[in-house]
């Protein structure tokens, strides 16, 4: 109610005061006069009532910060708008007459007095950022979900297998699922207690991003490179290394530490503080949905110590509630997660946040329509007096639409490229910055939406420019 009470005081004060302060003979010069401003009085009753707009909106968000951000945005893009508006205003007014009819008229309507080119570009402007936006966080996500969910995931992860049932597992899920792929790793828990010279302990902040210095995390021992790792940095030990404790790490985690190669790490481990140097980095690709370590210590190191095994399970989906019941029946300590599900979850989460954009934007899209509506309705009787001389002078309907097409379409052109870049800059923000997945827009199918929005934009303005070619010359010269 609030909202709507003080947008509607400002959006109707400034007409209010124009037929208040405005004397009889400016309103009859006003279709080849530039109207006069508001006083000042309106003016700053306008702005208050902006203001208050702006702190209610501040007020009743949830995060007041991000909600300023937007709306510095916002204000952003319609200043750029309304300068731009302005300019196109002056040049067109400079630039020489063409010798086409039809485009010196289309030129002439952009500065003419009276003219709505300012109103024109912002909605025009604004509506053709919102489609390039919309299409570019679309593709973008589109593109996140084809890398970040992958196409095929094991099928099952099975936790808290014990090391000595290695075998018995094996032979149990194959005798289920005979086509069935395994992959069996060891499994221990252990905490992050020191990097090169630094004690965990004695940092008051933990670095940016270092979430893994938080508690407890999984870590593991094996005698070659893991499944969705690859090498950047070190060597690998050899299968039969037999010397001081060895740790490959990744690589992500040591930029964030600043150690590398030959550094030392040390973790606690069942109550044990192992210190080992760092042999290797690793490219760990956390999207394989597979077995994924920070920490991946040589074997010498961590094979004696009791642990438990983990597996992932590659099968027909057929087969998957045969294999989970014969292991809870066979391992009922074993914890058995549906990887289905969670990736099915993760496409579902996805698709709501782009609904959600869409739904959103679509509400600036229909006020940015309206505003473009408006303008054309604004115009209406300036309009309807070049009709009907045109009219008087010979012209046909098709070539007084033909003019207006022609302005909408110089509009639209000169606000394509701002539209694209606007757009795709508001797309990489909200892409990169709020949801920090990566930027990969398709182009093409940004650049097609920006065809299709100039199109639609364009035919509601021809739409609302009918009524005007529907006017009587004799009626319309008698009222004169």
């Amino acid at each position: 109610a609030a909202y709507g009470l003080l947008i509607a005081f400002a959006f109707a004060m400034p007409p209010l005061a124009r037929a208040r302060t405005h004397p009889a003979a400016a309103q009859l010069r006003s279709g080849v006069e530039e109207s006069r401003g508001i006083d000042r009085r309106s003016v700053a009753l306008v702005a208050l009532a902006g203001a208050l707009v702006v702190t209610l909106a501040l007020a009743t968000a949830r995060e007041p910060i991000f909600a300023g951000a937007v709306l510095g945005a916002v204000a952003l893009v319609l200043l750029v708008l309304l300068g731009i508006g302005a300019l196109i205003r002056r040049v067109s007014a400079k630039l020489p007459r063409p010798r086409r009819p039809l485009l010196r008229l289309a030129l002439s309507n952009l500065h003419r007095p009276g003219a709505q080119t300012v109103a024109l570009v912002i909605a025009l402007g604004l509506a053709l950022t919102l489609f390039v936006t919309l299409a570019a966080i679309q593709t973008s996500l589109d593109a996140e979900i084809e890398r970040a969910v992958p196409q095929r995931a094991p099928s099952q992860f099975v936790l808290d297998i014990p090391s000595e049932s290695r075998d018995a597992f094996s032979t149990l899920v194959k005798r289920e699922a005979p086509e069935a792929k395994l992959n069996i790793v060891p499994s221990l828990r252990g905490t992050i207690t020191a990097y090169g010279n630094t004690r965990v302990a004695d940092l008051k902040t933990l670095p940016e991003g270092a979430w893994f210095l938080r508690g407890e995390r999984g870590v593991t021992y094996s005698a070659v490179l893991p499944e969705g790792s690859d090498l950047v940095a070190g060597q690998w030990w050899p299968k039969d290394y037999a010397g001081p404790p060895l740790v490959s790490l990744d690589r992500e985690a040591a930029t964030i530490l600043k150690v590398g190669v030959g550094d030392t790490m040390t973790v606690s481990i069942l109550g044990r503080e192992i210190t080992a140097r760092i042999a290797s980095l690793r490219q760990v690709n956390w999207d394989t949905m597979g077995f994924n370590y920070i920490l991946v210590f040589s074997p010498n190191t961590l094979a004696a110590a009791p642990h438990s095994l983990t597996a992932t399970i590659d099968m027909e989906p057929k087969n998957e509630g045969k294999v989970s019941r014969a292991l809870l029946g066979a391992f009922p300590s074993a914890s058995i997660i549906a990887v289905s599900e969670v990736v099915g979850q993760v496409r579902t989460i996805l698709d709501q946040m782009a609904t959600a954009i869409l739904l959103s934007a679509s509400v600036t899209i229909l006020a940015g329509i309206a505003v473009l509506v408006g303008a054309i309705a604004a115009s209406r009787q300036a309009r309807s007096y070049d009709s009907v001389i045109l009219k008087t002078l010979g012209a046909t309907r098709r070539q007084i639409l033909a003019a207006q097409a022609l302005e909408y379409a110089l509009l639209a052109l000169t606000l394509a490229a701002l539209a694209l870049g606007l757009g795709g800059l508001a797309a990489w923000y909200v892409i990169t910055g709020v949801f920090q997945f990566g930027w990969a827009p398709d182009w093409s199918i940004v650049a097609a939406t920006l065809g299709l929005g100039a199109l639609l934009t364009l035919g509601i303005g021809l739409l609302g420019s009918l009524p005007v070619l529907s006017v009587r010359p004799a009626q319309a010269l008698r009222r004169l």
